[in-house]
């Protein structure tokens, strides 16, 4: 799995001019799935993001979790994480999981987050318009293949 997380004040996603899912403070998710994603990796995401700590104290360090403040999560697929640019100009997108399997991994992802945090979607395969508000600004990177090994 490949997710940025970007911490934000607001965020939505707007499908044929209209909101499909909103969120104030917490994280937007653009999550990514591999062909070899497995259980492992989604409970490593899903533990590293809800425990994560990206948000401020009342000293303004960062300590605090999505959790911690009671934040939402909005949760968008993105497929392009994959994207191999190695050859020419036009990015190959054959390292991303082929939908099926990813809307299935992508779905049980969003379950397990939900499980702690609220959590809103965009829609699986959608053409999407992404707006957010980045909090900082607070923009990481996850690779669990890279953080597993």
């Amino acid at each position: 799995m490949r997710i940025v997380l970007q911490r934000v004040l607001k965020a939505s996603v707007t499908i044929d001019s209209q909101t499909k899912a909103a969120i104030g403070p917490g994280l937007l998710l653009l999550v990514g799935i591999g062909p070899a994603d497995t259980q492992k990796d989604l409970d490593y995401a899903v533990r590293k993001i809800v425990n994560m700590r990206i948000f401020s104290d009342a000293d303004g360090k960062m300590n605090l979790s999505v959790q911690d403040v009671k934040g939402s999560i909005l949760s968008v697929s993105q497929f392009t994480l994959f994207a191999d640019t190695k050859k020419g100009n036009r990015p190959a997108f054959t390292k991303a999981a082929p939908p099926d399997l990813a809307n299935d991994f992508y779905e049980r992802f969003n379950r397990q987050l939900a499980q702690h945090v609220p959590v809103e979607t965009g829609a699986f395969g959608a053409d999407m318009q992404v707006s957010l508000v980045n909090d900082g600004p607070v923009t990481i990177i996850l690779d669990t293949k890279k953080e597993l090994e």
